[in-house]
């Protein structure tokens, strides 16, 4: 059931809420993409978002609090966490930290850690408000699929049985940035919105995981490391290098993917859409607005596979700013399938 929150329906937060309280699971919107929350303490909520999700087992759950006393009763905070919290909170930031052992093992994967954000939306920050509870939310979509940055989403997913907050669309439209805090070095798991740089302003140096590279093995330390995330049904290529060479490679790979039968789409920026002629682009945004082409990502690859597309040719962005998020989230949908040129 899709309930659509404005300033006339505030007794639609308390209704999910109820629902949270009595052990059910709510979609709820952020500022990233739509999560699938449960009672952080409740171990059999917890279970069903596994469940629901066809999540693996090992995959941590992000805990989300309405405030910096309710994440520490769940975790140890120190100075560079308090510094980080009071300038990235609420926001796209989550901070991996030494779990005090209030949240179920299903939320931490067995892990001795707990990531917590305080989400930038006033209808989540409500929804904690009204539950009373930290909420464990991933992603409200299929485990392996595009994630959700609208109600739609989310409801073409699990049907209208789920009840699902609508806010609109997310405004980041990629997931937080993840952070671990308990190493010497601070160390980003997952690049989001928040950028290296703009942790290194607030406290020194931080390290960065491989982010263009699959996880093979171990238990990931935060979602979105080990298993393939993101991806469409269609089969994806990207294709980087010099815009002249990465236009003449995707002409190439289109055309060939046609006489094979396949039904191709580009998706390249707004400024190299004449590159591809009559082919057919669905347009990822502008070079001079990486933060559009976020926020646009999930819903083009949807789109793609709603409009029966069997193959995508990706036109890579520039790793810098949220860029790197992109290509991070990019690489992951395509199963590292690279061109470069």
């Amino acid at each position: 059931m899709i309930l659509e929150i404005d300033e006339n329906h505030h007794d639609y937060i308390l209704r999910a809420a109820q629902a949270i309280r009595n052990g059910r699971l709510v979609a709820m919107p952020t500022e990233t993409v739509y999560g699938l929350a449960a009672n952080a303490f409740d171990k059999k909520a917890v279970a069903g978002i596994f469940a629901l999700k066809g999540r693996p087992q090992d995959n941590p759950l992000i805990v989300h609090v309405d405030s910096v006393p309710m994440a520490k009763n769940l975790a140890e905070f120190d100075e560079k966490a308090e510094r980080r919290a009071e300038k990235f909170w609420p926001g796209p930031l989550t901070m991996v930290l030494k779990s005090r052992g209030a949240v179920p093992d299903g939320v931490t994967a067995g892990l001795d850690t707990v990531g917590i954000r305080m989400p930038d939306c006033d209808v989540a920050l409500a929804l904690i408000s009204a539950a009373g509870v930290p909420l464990a939310a991933p992603s409200a979509n299929k485990s392996g699929s595009p994630s959700p940055t609208s109600a739609a989403h989310v409801a073409s997913d699990f049907g209208e049985d789920l009840l699902i907050l609508d806010a609109g669309e997310c405004n980041v439209g990629v997931e937080s940035t993840v952070v671990d805090m308990t190493r010497e070095t601070p160390i980003i798991l997952r690049p989001g919105a928040v950028t290296q740089d703009m942790l290194e302003e607030v406290i020194g140096p931080v390290e960065c995981a491989r982010a263009f590279s699959p996880m093979e093995e171990g238990r990931p330390a935060a979602p979105g490391m080990k298993y393939r995330h993101y991806a469409p049904a269609a089969s994806m290529v990207v294709v980087e290098g010099d815009t002249a060479s990465v236009a003449e490679a995707i002409k190439y790979l289109y055309d060939k993917d046609l006489k094979k039968g396949e039904k191709p789409l580009v998706m390249a920026a707004k400024e190299h859409k004449r590159f591809y002629g009559r082919r057919d682009v669905a347009v990822t945004g502008s070079i001079e607005d990486l933060r559009g082409v976020a926020k646009s990502l999930y819903a083009l690859l949807r789109d793609a596979d709603a409009a029966g597309y069997t193959s995508i040719l990706f036109e890579a962005v520039p790793k810098e700013g949220i860029g790197f998020a992109v290509m991070n989230r990019v690489y992951k949908a395509a199963a590292y399938n690279i061109v470069r040129v």
